[in-house]
């Protein structure tokens, strides 16, 4: 069932890709069908701006809860505002993620959704960009993706130095809402692909996390203050650039409860390899502690 988008808001497409910008309405305002109507144009542009918002934190937080389970960042502190729900970063002249990223991947259930605040935005720099999963994954050859369908990787929360903090997951995973395949791996916080020897995984990472980046398939965001973004964490992922002077403040909502599955087409079966422990490998010994555990757990049960 489609869903009709207010003849009031203007929605404007800024790149091929991926990303609207959308004004006529404040999120205070909004009531269930203006939810649904969120929630419509972002399947279809997977990150959304919403200009001139400039929201209490009270207003955004009550805007990510009608999109689910609202939680802070598990292993960073907010500098100024204290809020359970809220992820609050300041920084100077750096201090931002600028590695391509999913949020928080190294759960076993990872963001579902985050809603950013533009607090305070420098004159210069401090961009955003997004890249769409669905056309990495559309944009490989067909060999390239039936290999990645038989895979999983493992991810760790090693960028914030919580290494024993891990997870794996499909490195295609398919879209519960829109039934997209999407290619699911990023250079933060993934380590490895599972069913492959160290070297092979390496190769296979590198150049799958740069394909990633290929211009065509993202979006560069020039921040004002006061503007919402809120982005699929589902089949996207993002980047800060890191060439700004002054102070950036941003609030962010997460919205968590994602579950992570598989691509399932009827030539795909998963291969699993027994492998050695290799002294030269941090990542195989990484895996190796992961795999042992989840066994212990299975066996617990």
């Amino acid at each position: 069932m489609s869903i009709a988008i207010p003849s009031s808001w203007d929605v404007t497409r800024l790149a091929g890709a991926l990303g609207a910008e959308v004004r006529g309405f404040k999120l205070a305002d909004l009531d269930e069908a203006g939810i649904e109507s969120i929630k419509a144009l972002l399947l279809e542009h997977l990150v959304l701006f919403f200009p001139d918002q400039h929201p209490d934190v009270d207003t955004h937080v009550s805007f990510g809860r009608h999109f689910g389970k609202l939680e802070g960042h598990p292993h960073l502190k907010n500098p100024y505002t204290q809020h359970p729900e809220l992820f609050e970063l300041a920084a100077t002249n750096g201090g931002v993620a600028d590695e391509w990223h999913t949020d928080i991947t190294f759960q076993e259930q990872p963001a579902l959704m985050s809603i950013l605040h533009m607090v305070k935005s420098p004159e210069v720099g401090g961009d955003t960009m997004w890249s769409s999963l669905y056309a990495a994954y559309n944009e490989l050859s067909a060999p390239m993706q039936e290999l990645c369908e038989g895979l999983t990787a493992l991810h760790d929360a090693l960028p914030h130095n919580h290494p024993e903090r891990m997870t794996t997951h499909p490195v295609v995973r398919v879209h519960p809402e829109t039934g997209k395949k999407a290619l699911y791996v990023n250079e933060h916080f993934t380590r490895r692909i599972v069913e492959m020897n160290a070297t092979e995984s390496d190769a296979l990472l590198a150049y799958l996390t740069r394909w990633v980046t290929n211009p065509r398939f993202t979006v560069r965001y020039r921040w004002t203050e006061g503007t919402v973004a809120m982005w699929d964490n589902r089949c996207t992922q993002h980047f800060v650039l890191n060439d700004f002077e002054g102070e950036r403040i941003i609030q962010r909502v997460t919205v968590m409860g994602d579950k992570p599955v598989g691509a399932q087409n009827p030539r795909w079966q998963p291969w699993v390899r027994p492998g050695r422990l290799s002294a030269t490998s941090r990542h195989d010994r990484q895996l190796f502690q992961y795999l042992k555990s989840k066994e212990a757990e299975k066996q617990a049960s």
